[in-house]
């Protein structure tokens, strides 16, 4: 009897909420064709940076009802919190309008409970690992591991979303203070602010508001500066919710000047129906990509240089229960929200200096902090050089950056485009390192559809993988082979055998054929 070729292996390197995702909607397949490896470091999958949270102030940003593994199941994690009770103990958790906004931590608990079956029964296979290298070899790809294993796959998926945030030049010189909070993500980072500390936060965006949230838990009271270059602060939701408004596609847009244009034209026109900015973005967000396909990449660089930052504080709201907090602070007096740049930094004795340029101001604005918290976010423009893997995919050129500075280099159906200017079909970009192509892609609800995307790509591949593997599964030297494949016929197979005819459909008794 001979022996078979194996499943072709999927490899998913990274195993967040994008990694896992990807991973679960190839494990619901109807028809699996492959092994699905997820390499992923932490314990358990689907948490990441974002969900791998024990702080209790950090919250989901969207009521649950818009959080979900599956876009055909919107209510798939409300489900999960009757079900599981999550918000017995967390009576904070629903917001004045009836939202519930549970911790971020009991969404990992989520997705955790929704892997649970898959990885029991081997469906998906979690390797606690780090991915140290990846090659080519022979048509398929090596993937060398830190506990010193390799595995050949025939596919690999790139979902490693989230690098560590880029220290701004500017704070080099002040690297070795002891309260240089570089990544506040970290397990005990707030341990070294003390209650009176006056803290200098860089950025204003959702992982500053984090920050001041925590630190109100904590009972700081110290004084708080956030800078940012424009000053702009993550805006919360509206008091009532409100459907999208506004079409933005039925007339293809083509330039980033056409498409702010149109978007003041639909604020106006929705002040005058009573509604606010929030269902106008609401509809930007849902007609993104598209809007994003219709631009050039001279356009699509203008945008994410000049507009992002806007886009950035309007689109990524915060939790009520967090937006409380900030606007306490406030209007107390204790959080003052900044336009500003950074001009230098110095440690003097055990405090630090900052010298900032106020933005319309001639003159600099001195200030002396006990505590600095770098709140920049993820350094997505250089993922290629965050990882050694991802680093030596680019010097082989398998791997390039995408034109806009976003993530990394993918066509249409996700594949990632090497430096020659071809498409891999075996290598996937999956996640919000793919936003540079598919446009709006960071927030839950798009990660979720492009997860099951690069899982509809994934499979396909595997089904033609699958085919061409078919005579060496079933081949012998007394077989002559006349293969007719329909698609409509699923995997039905016809062979022509010297001894006769043997019609095979997907139960395939192997013992019938031998060498």
């Amino acid at each position: 009897m001979r022996n078979f070729e194996p499943l072709p292996v999927v490899a998913v390197v990274g195993g967040g909420f994008s990694g896992a995702a990807v991973a679960l909607h190839l494990a619901r397949s109807e028809r699996p064709e492959g092994r699905v490896v997820v390499f992923e470091p932490r314990a358990r999958l689907g948490a990441g940076l974002a969900y791998d949270t024990a702080e209790p102030t950090n919250r989901i940003n969207v009521p649950a009802g818009k959080m979900s593994l599956y876009p055909d199941e919107p209510a798939s994690f409300l489900a999960y919190l009757e079900r599981a009770d999550a918000l017995a103990g967390d009576p904070g958790a629903v917001s004045a309008d009836g939202g519930a906004y549970p911790r971020r931590s009991v969404f990992g608990d989520y997705v955790a409970s929704e892997l649970v079956p898959y990885l029991s029964s081997g469906a998906i296979e979690h390797r606690r690992a780090q991915v140290l290298g990846i090659r080519r070899s022979a048509g398929q790809w090596t993937i060398a591991t830190s506990d010193g294993q390799e595995l050949v796959a025939d596919i690999v998926v790139i979902a490693v979303s989230h690098p560590a945030p880029a220290l701004p030049k500017a704070l080099l010189p002040v690297l070795s203070h002891a309260k240089l909070v570089a990544d506040p993500t970290k397990a005990g980072a707030f341990e070294v602010i003390a209650p009176a500390d006056r803290v200098f936060i860089v950025g204003n965006g959702l992982t500053s508001a984090d920050v001041v949230a925590a630190l109100d838990q904590r009972g700081h009271h110290g004084p708080i500066i956030s800078i940012s270059r424009r000053g702009l602060r993550s805006r919360g939701h509206p008091a009532v919710a409100q459907d999208p408004y506004g079409d933005f596609v039925s007339e293809p847009i083509s330039r980033a000047s056409e498409l702010l244009r149109r978007i003041r034209q639909v604020l106006h026109a929705a002040r005058q129906q009573g509604l606010d900015w929030h269902p106008v973005l609401d509809a930007v967000r849902a007609q993104g990509q598209q809007i994003w396909r219709a631009l050039p990449v001279v356009e699509r660089r203008r945008i994410a240089r000049l507009a992002r930052p806007y886009w950035d504080a309007h689109r990524f709201r915060i939790a009520p229960q967090v937006e409380e907090v900030l606007d306490r602070a406030v209007e107390s007096g204790r959080l003052n929200v900044l336009a500003a740049s950074i001009a230098s930094a110095a440690i003097e004795g055990q405090e630090i200096v900052v010298d900032l340029k106020e933005r319309g101001q001639g003159a600099w604005r001195r200030i002396a902090v006990d505590v600095i918290v770098v709140t920049t976010g993820p350094a997505h423009g250089g993922i290629l050089r965050s990882q050694p893997f991802l680093s030596a995919l680019e010097e082989a050129g398998a791997l390039t950056p995408c034109e806009t500075g976003l993530g990394i280099a993918c066509d249409l159906h996700a594949r990632a485009v090497g430096a020659s200017g071809l498409a891999d079909p075996s290598l996937l970009i999956a996640g919000p390192l793919a936003r540079g192509t598919f446009g709006e892609l960071m927030g839950l609800p798009q990660v979720t559809e492009h997860a099951a995307f690069v899982a509809r790509e994934v499979e396909a591949l595997l089904g033609r993988l699958r085919h061409q593997r078919q005579p060496e599964r079933l081949g012998g030297d007394r077989i002559k082979r006349a293969f007719a494949y329909s698609p409509e016929g699923e995997d039905n197979l016809r062979e022509d055998v010297l001894f006769g005819k043997i019609f095979l459909s997907k139960t395939i008794d192997y013992n019938m054929i031998s060498t």
